[in-house]
């Protein structure tokens, strides 16, 4: 290694060797006005749901909700951030939206181990956000996880 090249060792998350079934991680978020109007600008979702309070007030959630994908975003940062972490590769995931998300609330993301595939190092995990008790989404994704060197 040069003094030029960099050492990536600090980054890596768990390996595919470290990972047993029923390990979990989390990542939890409170939404705010700012959340949904970057997410809005980023994935160009610009429904009348999320923006327009007035709009949002005639459907059947009262008032403006959260993007679904939003929350299924904070699966992806326990993901690339606690568990595996780092070198991951996300290879599939499913999604049923269970209830809505409103600003002010605090969506918790929780991954869990469910399956090893050490041919090809794939990991399932289910994949659940709640606030509160709630259940707002739940799926199972399938990632590619790197092994020990």
């Amino acid at each position: 290694m040069t003094a030029s090249t960099r050492d990536f060792k600090e980054l890596n998350g768990y390996f595919f060797e470290d990972l047993e079934q029923g390990m979990s991680a989390v990542f939890s978020r409170t939404i705010s006005e700012a959340d949904i109007l970057m997410f809005a600008g980023v994935s160009g979702d610009t429904n009348p749901v999320h923006l327009d309070a007035e709009y949002a007030g005639t459907t059947m959630f009262g008032g403006r909700i959260a993007h679904g994908m939003l929350s299924a975003a904070f699966i992806s940062a326990v993901f690339g951030t606690r568990m595996p972490g780092p070198g991951c590769i996300y290879l599939s995931q499913s999604l049923k939206f269970k209830a809505p998300v409103k600003i002010g609330d605090t969506v918790v993301a929780k991954v869990t181990v469910t399956e090893l595939k050490p041919a090809k190092r794939r990991v399932v995990f289910s994949t659940v956000c709640t606030v509160g008790e709630t259940v707002v989404l739940d799926g199972e994704a399938e990632l590619m996880v790197p092994a020990r060197p």
